[in-house]
């Protein structure tokens, strides 16, 4: 059996006469840049999201370069952020102008570990960037309370937890701002490049707007240097076809969770760490990562067998060779590291078979048995 980390032919096929008719519109309509379907998606995840504004722009890492900016964050300044994320989040607090400082994860969450944050801060501190790792929120209730405590900016990088609550707070109510990546792997995913900053504050909601087109207001006027980032017509059409169905798919995406790990208990018992749904919080499961020490043989052998897995991720930031000149090593954040050599997820996406998950399963019991 082939089972792929993840296929989008199914969901395309559900939605194509959709998709098909939304596309045609904005060609009939031959508004392509700004137009009303980037202002519905715009208006309808700021809802979603419990907040006042949404800004849709050319992908996830400009959001979170756009938000940094726009909150005030340049040179001289230092952001705390998680070593164990992909390297967006640490490529716009350095395209920012601004430091990246680095505070260790809690294992369980994989996330940034709120108790680790305050031992980073320092008078030159002026933001805190936590990762929604996975697809589950961080402790934001905690992260906020440290923000306020020391007058921080909270940027919250949300690409892979749309949907994710903490309590009664989803993504982007406790962070002065949060991004979202629609590439086409997410939970809401478009058919190329996307993202959107969601914002309660006024004041960076217009100032997103404003760098998002080059910092020009009015047109052709610029204050502030900006750049071209715009959400595309035709990816916002795709999203607002898709918008609808996200809920769905996410009860999906756990109910695939809850099967993987109660196979995996059943039948690899303590070989593997599978993934914890932190009490109180609701994972929208964008990937389903396991630990194990013997990570690299497991997936080669799962690849030898027709299971495609991915590393997410295998280097932590802090030893990234492109951020050498910051002067972390290895040992640094044992934790973040730890993750990085054992952590492996497997496929996840809303139309995943009972018999692909079996199968996947099957071939991991099959691995440590030494069958």
């Amino acid at each position: 059996m082939k089972v792929p980390m993840l296929d989008l032919s199914e969901q395309y096929a559900s939605l194509k006469t959709e998709v098909l008719e939304a596309l045609d519109g904005v060609m009939s309509n031959s508004v392509f840049i700004l137009g009303s379907n980037v202002k519905k998606l715009e208006a309808d995840i700021a809802e979603y999201s419990h907040v006042a504004h949404g800004i849709g722009c050319g992908n996830g890492s400009d959001a979170i370069h756009i938000a940094l900016q726009a909150a005030g964050v340049g040179p001289g300044d230092e952001v705390i952020t998680t070593p164990f994320t992909f390297f967006a989040t640490g490529g716009a607090i350095v395209r920012a102008g601004a430091t990246p400082v680095y505070a260790d994860i809690d294992p369980v969450s994989f996330n940034i570990d709120p108790a680790e944050i305050e031992k980073h801060i320092t008078v030159k501190t002026k933001a805190i960037i936590p990762v929604h790792l996975y697809g589950q929120m961080a402790d934001m209730v905690s992260i906020r309370k440290i923000a306020d405590k020391h007058n921080l900016i909270v940027i919250e990088d949300a690409a892979q937890a749309i949907g994710a609550r903490q309590g009664d707070f989803t993504v982007g109510e406790l962070g002065d701002a949060a991004t979202y990546s629609f590439f086409p792997t997410k939970n809401l995913g478009a058919y190329g490049d996307g993202g959107m900053i969601v914002t309660n504050n006024e004041d960076i909601a217009e100032k997103c707007r404003v760098i998002r087109v080059h910092g020009s207001k009015p047109k052709y006027y610029h204050s502030v240097l900006g750049y071209n980032s715009r959400l595309d017509e035709l990816q916002a059409a795709v999203l607002n076809v898709k918008f609808p169905h996200l809920e769905d798919w996410s009860k999906l995406r756990r109910t695939h969770a809850d099967f993987y790990t109660q196979l995996l208990n059943e039948k690899v018992g303590n070989y593997v760490k599978t993934p914890v749904k932190v009490e109180g919080f609701h994972h929208v499961f964008h990937q389903y990562t396991i630990l194990t020490e013997r990570r690299d043989e497991l997936q080669a052998y799962l690849k030898e067998n027709g299971v495609e897995t991915m590393i997410y991720y295998p280097l932590p930031l802090h030893i990234q060779p492109v951020f050498e000149s910051l002067g972390y090593k290895n040992g640094d954040y044992p934790k973040a590291e730890k993750a990085a050599n054992e952590a492996l997820s497997l496929p996840m996406f809303p139309e995943l078979k009972e018999e692909q998950q079996k199968y996947v399963v099957e071939k991991i019991a099959e691995f440590f048995s030494g069958k």
